[in-house]
């Protein structure tokens, strides 16, 4: 045999092996049958384009040399899906060209493609013979869900962020069921925002005072007219509040750094523009005035009149640097003379009825939790449900304190920190072996669905037809996702499993050391992703667009950044794009750029390896323990000039090469984009050498030859993508078993180009999303103690007290 070099033999064990543990059941030398193995021969059973597993791979990868802890020879062709484990990380390599490694003989690409198909067939073929859906643990709602499921059940936004604390994530996501645990500190939260937001949907007129502060970013420019505010002005917030009573509240306007609206020189104060609802308020002193509101949410926006175009002394003032008389945070506190309750959307999506004389207060409440508890728990009750009349009895407790709406009060509480609310549980049939697969319920599909597309509890269309048995039939299914995505609340899918996936939220994190960088610059570009792929979704585009789509969205302060002229204005729109401009899809979005970029510089490591997870579904290994990964602290760093000179040191230690050998050529054609997304030819005194080679030998130089190479492995794209899109769908992690499914998804999709809507609907019928499995006893034990909580409420009472 002959000898590896050791970069070689690094390279396989990194890239194959990361996380490949096999043992061996059977222990061969090289060039014996088994006579399992000659059996499949002489029956004509070995895949297609066998010969090129044998040829390209087993000379690392074999019983000697256990290259990544993987011996193909000690693995039977004609029993594949004995060991689908091994085969669909082998499958995954193969498909985004990360084997064989760079150095080793490669063979043409349609080969390689023609075995993994051969595999994929032989697989999938087992898994419709014996499907496995998997289950997963008992699924609390995240912080998220939990506030758009209160928005739902009772028309109020609640700010949870200052309620309850982050959820962990996992897989890239924060709805992952394994993640999300339980503590009583936690479930203490969950009793006190319940309190809490009973109290502000309802209504109570013994509230006292409360301040709310809303600060203005403190990197946001204000030097121009930002979107939603009124013309005419430049800088200032927008808010929309959430008023409990018909009363008055007090406004305080903070500006500027000891001036406090007090002019240059002593000058005047500037010119506020205020409105309430979009109506002017005109009021004596803007820096604290007093205003009567009705309850609900009403909408604030406090902004500089613009007088910087003004003819005469205004525009000397204007130029004066740093402005000091910007707006800084706007204060609400109140109510103060209340007069009401008020009609207000919460209240009317609780008080479905409301009684005249005492004798009809408890018929009321039965119909008002009835109908709330339905929803809420997602599932439909009958009459003599436990859990109504626990909702009452916390009812005549509020009631015989404080009269009818603070019973009211009292009974949603109790249901908003339910554990049938918190958790999405699924029922646990009985009458199947653990591990036998089964359909699961019309109601708990429609559960599934809702929080997958919408991050929510179902709504009333949804559960009616999932209580009559009707959801399940594919034609209903097909036409409620369709009106699912079209509903308004689908931009959940944007929010959280786009801004999740496209690593969009660290942006908010990001600080990079550039004066042009600030908070308005962020937020356009979070936009300028978001929005495109919110058009993707309501449009049904081909999720390809995602890589090259020919438009993007900007406003004048984005265009200005990229160097795309005739863009004017504040408010974001849809600009078209030439063929060869370096700004087609998200490779040449400023928030990927610059959330892949170090604090100081570009970071080709960390771009190639967003593409190569993101993207391929096929992240890079970790560094071995003990390299140092500080580009800093390489030999000789100091006379390097650029970071790709600096990466190219970096690289002459061995143990460093197999990694940066494939992850680097991706970030090196991405490097004419500067840390925040700017197009640079020179990077500081030198040209930008954006050139590499990938590791399946294709030759790229500059954003679109990586965009081109991307498309011509588009199936692995649209896999990756459907991936996430089936985790995130699940809420739990994907395992080999569930592949079989993914590649029916796409190769359904690919038929309409892959419309989104045919990669969701494909999640929607998948095997893993219509059944799971039966846990065993000991997985199964979280759901006991969820039907523990849920018959036993004297044990919370004392918290509602």
């Amino acid at each position: 045999m002959r000898q590896l070099p050791s970069a070689v033999a690094a390279a396989c064990a990194l890239l194959v092996g990361a996380a490949w543990t096999l043992q061996p059941t059977v222990a061969l030398s090289q060039g014996v049958e088994t006579p399992d193995r000659s059996e499949a021969t002489r029956r004509g059973s070995l895949p297609p384009h066998w010969s090129v597993l044998t040829q390209y791979c087993t000379e690392c990868h074999n019983t000697i040399d256990w290259a990544g802890g993987i011996a193909f020879d000690a693995l039977s062709p004609a029993r594949l899906a004995d060991d689908s484990e091994v085969w669909e990380k082998a499958i995954r390599k193969l498909r985004t060209g990360m084997m064989p490694p760079p150095g080793e003989p490669r063979p043409p690409r349609a080969e390689l493609d023609g075995l993994a198909r051969s595999i994929e067939t032989r697989l999938d073929q087992a898994a419709r013979q014996h499907p496995m859906p998997g289950s997963k643990s008992l699924h609390r709602l995240n912080r998220t869900e939990y506030a758009n499921a209160v928005r739902d059940l009772v028309a109020y936004d609640a700010d949870v962020s200052t309620l309850l604390p982050a959820d962990d994530a996992a897989e890239g996501f924060d709805n992952i069921a394994d993640v999300l645990g339980v503590s009583p500190t936690l479930i203490q939260a969950y009793v006190s925002a319940a309190m809490k937001i009973s109290r502000w949907a309802v209504g109570d007129p013994a509230m006292p005072p409360t301040l709310v502060t809303y600060d203005v970013p403190a990197g946001a420019a204000q030097r121009e007219h930002i979107e939603g505010l009124p013309l005419g002005t430049r800088g200032g917030i927008r808010i929309t509040h959430n008023f409990p009573l018909d009363a008055e509240y007090e406004f305080r306007v903070a500006a500027g750094t000891g001036f406090r609206f007090a002019g240059p020189a002593g000058g005047p104060p500037p010119r506020l523009d205020i409105t309430l609802n979009g109506e002017p308020v005109q009021v004596p002193d803007p820096r604290k005035f007093r205003l009567r509101v009705k309850a609900g949410p009403q909408t604030l926006t406090v902004a500089m009149v613009e007088q910087r175009r003004w003819e005469g002394v205004d525009e000397l003032y204007a130029r004066a640097q740093p402005r000091r008389d910007d707006v800084e945070s706007v204060s609400i506190n109140g109510p103060f003379n209340a007069t009401g309750v008020g009609d207000t959307p919460s209240r009317r999506a609780i008080f479905s009825c409301y009684p005249r004389m005492p004798e009809e207060e408890t018929p009321c409440a039965r119909q008002i939790f009835t109908r709330l508890a339905r929803l809420a728990f997602r599932q439909p009750l009958s009459p003599g449900d436990r859990s109504i009349e626990e909702l009452l009895e916390f009812y005549e407790q509020g009631r015989r304190s404080g009269g009818f709406e603070v019973g009211i009060q009292r009974g949603l509480a109790r249901l908003l920190a339910s554990p049938r609310f918190l958790f999405r549980a699924e029922t646990e049939r009985t009458d199947v072996a653990p591990g036998t697969p089964y359909r699961i319920t019309d109601v708990e599909l429609a559960s599934r669905l809702s929080f997958f597309l919408w991050s929510s509890i179902p709504d009333e269309t949804l559960l009616s037809l999932a209580s009559e048995g009707r959801l399940s039939d594919p034609q209903i299914l097909h036409q409620q996702v369709r009106r699912m995505l079209a509903d308004p609340r689908s931009r959940a899918l944007v929010e959280n499993f786009a801004g999740q996936w496209l690593h969009l939220r660290e942006l908010h994190n990001a600080q990079p050391l550039d004066r042009q960088f600030d908070d308005n610059l962020r937020e356009a570009f979070e936009q300028e992703t978001q929005r495109l792929v919110a058009y993707i979704v309501r449009e049904d585009r081909s999720l390809l667009e995602l890589i090259d789509a020919d438009y993007t969205f900007l406003n004048e302060r984005l265009a200005r950044h990229y160097g795309i002229p005739n863009v004017r204005g504040s408010y974001m729109r849809r600009v078209s794009l030439p063929k060869d401009s370096p700004r087609r899809g998200v490779l040449g979005h400023g928030s990927i750029l610059t959330v892949t970029s170090a604090g100081n510089r570009t970071s080709p490591v960390m771009r190639g390896a967003w593409v190569m997870e993101t993207l391929l579904g096929a992240p890079p290994p970790r560094p071995p323990p003990g390299v140092e990964a500080d580009l800093k602290e390489e030999p000789d760093a100091a006379k390097a000039r650029s970071v790709r000179e600096r990466l190219e040191l970096h690289r002459t230690n061995p143990t460093c090469a197999s990694c940066h050998a494939v992850i680097d050529p991706i970030g090196f054609a991405l490097e004419n984009f500067d840390l925040i997304g700017r197009w640079r030819e020179k990077d500081g005194a030198n040209a930008v050498d954006s050139t590499g080679t990938l590791v399946d030998g294709t030759r790229v130089s500059g954003p679109q030859d990586l965009r081109r190479a991307l498309l011509s492995r588009a199936d692995s794209f649209v896999t990756s993508a459907t991936e996430k899109l089936l985790t995130y769908a699940l809420g739990r992690r994907l395992e080999y078993f569930d592949q079989p499914a993914v590649r029916e998804i796409v190769r359904n999709a690919k038929r309409e180009n892959y419309r989104f809507s045919s990669l969701v609907l494909g999640v929607v019928h998948s095997v893993p999303f219509q059944m799971r499995a039966r846990r065993s006893p000991a997985d199964a034990a979280p759901g006991e103690t969820l039907r523990q909580a849920s018959a036993n409420p004297s044990a919370q009472k004392k918290d509602f007290e």
